[in-house]
């Protein structure tokens, strides 16, 4: 009579309860409490759209402001910018080149205060690239120095923070990953 469907039905039931007991315990002590741990998220904030004036936008950069921000400050045209491959600060053959050049501009127009801007892409972290940037104007300064040029020359690393090209293109990706020339005082 054991066999009855009464008495199997019975038997999963006790199974089903034993085996969700044991299931239950997440914590592995075999205590039967349940614990559970809980990661707190901070909350999302929307900002609100009179505020979005506030926030810096690459879609809202200006041409006159990327022209102000792409200028070198000499009167005869600008200084080519250095160049890197990607997440590399050591320079390339052509950045070379490109460096001669403006070193012979730099010594012929008088140019006595250089500001040297790091940049990357917007691949990686802002930190990851605010470190890049500087590495990427410290190895120009010291070539610029080796080349013989005696004049004041600053760092400053923007990372990815101010491009100087704002499209979605490896030509742009490439004008990011540089440092550009800024002449801030000529005798």
């Amino acid at each position: 009579m054991r066999n009855t469907p009464e008495f199997i039905i019975m038997g999963m039931f006790v199974v089903a309860l034993i085996l969700a007991q044991g299931c239950a315990t997440q914590s592995g002590s075999g205590t039967g409490e349940t614990q559970t741990e809980r990661i707190v998220a901070p909350a999302i904030q929307d900002i609100p759209p009179k505020d979005l004036e506030v926030m810096p936008s690459r879609s809202r950069t200006t041409q006159p402001e990327l022209a102000t921000r792409n200028a070198t400050g000499l009167p005869n045209g600008p200084l080519m910018d250095v160049l890197f491959d990607f997440d590399r600060a050591s320079l390339r053959p052509d950045a070379l080149s490109v460096l001669n050049g403006n070193a012979k501009r730099l010594q012929a127009e008088e140019v006595t205060q250089l500001l040297l801007e790091g940049r990357g892409d917007d691949v990686g972290s802002a930190a990851y690239n605010l470190m890049l940037g500087e590495r990427r104007a410290e190895n120009v300064k010291t070539y610029l120095h080796d080349l013989g040029v005696s004049i004041d020359i600053t760092t400053i690393s923007y990372g990815k923070d101010r491009p100087l090209c704002f499209q979605d293109s490896s030509e742009c990706f490439q004008k990011n990953r540089s440092v550009h020339f800024v002449v801030k005082e000529k005798e």
